[in-house]
């Protein structure tokens, strides 16, 4: 198996705490024990927020390309040049710009092999958005530079493991999105995954209801009778280990969703409301059903604690650790796979 894994770093949102939290993660000199870390953004501005935050010991390796790097150093690629202004706890389109400039170069070297997998920083959604990127976010934007047929938003931590069959959209439309072949999909990538990705053979997985008390067998809704239901009965018979419908608070009140190895929910909140309770500093966003490996902390941009030191790696630090984790059992799953040991 490959041992020098090249670890793609985006910057995400210069104003927001993306470099404190990759500067606090790449301290630790134990990182280059697990792979070549390679951040896509700007020295510049990696050097104004180590001189806002007062940190002296950590040096970097400029590089052009990651073809150039060391790994025996923090390597750094200049994707913005010097005319970049920094204005923390702002969102600002010069910010939205560079986050899509750090993106897009890293996005091309992972398709032309110099890295190998994926760790991007928080980016503010609306800043971002432009002609070149139209999209609702970095799991979209992947999902078409990739050619996926679908992807699902997975939020993952030891404790937890919750997707999502809608995203980010409004909540007035969810319902219409709700359908049978929509949460089959989900369904599918999300035991592909658990799978694939993190090495459970038999993975069960809990199904949450729309409505409240998921839907009370049709008095407040009918989408689970209509189409959640179905998308259970014939996941089972495609051999998907898959319960429910649960009623969203029941499952997570009682602790239930211990009992499965992960959960869909229907809708943003529904699945990440109690996520984030559980599991806020350290849970990971990671992309199922994508050819690659990427993986993202499971906060924003955090614009009001900007340049105040207060800012935790953790969740970052676990999306690092992930990313190299998913590659290795990726390998380790097509090298069973090849030898006919599974399915």
């Amino acid at each position: 198996m490959k041992q020098n894994i090249k670890i793609g770093i985006t910057q995400g949102d210069i104003n927001g705490i993306s470099y404190e939290i990759i500067i606090k993660t790449l301290m630790d000199s134990r990182i280059l024990e697990l792979g070549t870390p390679i951040i896509y953004g700007s020295p510049k501005v990696l050097a104004y927020y180590r001189k806002t935050l007062n940190i002296n010991d950590f040096s970097l390796n400029k590089i052009t390309t990651a073809a150039q790097s060391n790994p025996k150093r923090v390597n750094i690629i200049d994707c913005l040049g010097e005319e970049v202004k920094v204005e923390m706890g702002k969102s600002t389109k010069e910010a939205g710009d560079a986050s899509f400039k750090a993106l897009k170069q890293a996005v091309q070297e992972l398709k032309d092999g110099l890295i190998d997998v994926l760790v991007t920083a928080p980016i503010n959604k609306k800043n971002i958005f432009s002609d070149d990127f139209h999209f609702e976010g970095h799991t979209d934007y992947l999902k078409d530079e990739f050619e996926g047929k679908d992807v699902l938003m997975f939020l993952v931590s030891p404790r937890i493991k919750v997707g999502v069959v809608t995203g980010h959209v409004p909540l007035f439309q969810v319902p219409s999105l709700i359908t049978k072949e929509a949460i089959l999909s989900k369904l599918e990538m999300m035991n592909q995954s658990l799978k694939e990705d993190f090495g459970i053979q038999k993975p069960k997985i809990a199904v949450l209801g729309l409505n409240p008390h998921a839907g009370d067998e049709g008095l407040i809704g009918k989408e689970e009778i209509e189409h959640i239901i179905p998308a259970i009965t014939e996941a089972n018979e495609n051999k998907i280990l898959t319960f429910g419908p649960f009623a969203a608070d029941g499952l997570f009140g009682s602790y239930d969703f211990n009992k499965y190895d992960a959960v869909l929910a229907m809708y943003h909140d529904q699945g990440l409301a109690p996520f984030k309770t559980l599991a806020f500093d350290e849970g990971v966003n990671f992309t199922a059903g994508l050819s690659i490996v990427r993986t993202s902390p499971g906060h924003g941009t955090g614009y009001d604690i900007t340049g105040k030191n207060k800012a935790t790696e953790t969740s970052f630090r676990n999306a690092l650790y992930m990313a190299v984790d998913v590659y290795k059992k990726r390998k380790e799953y097509q090298k069973l796979k090849e030898g006919a040991l599974i399915k």
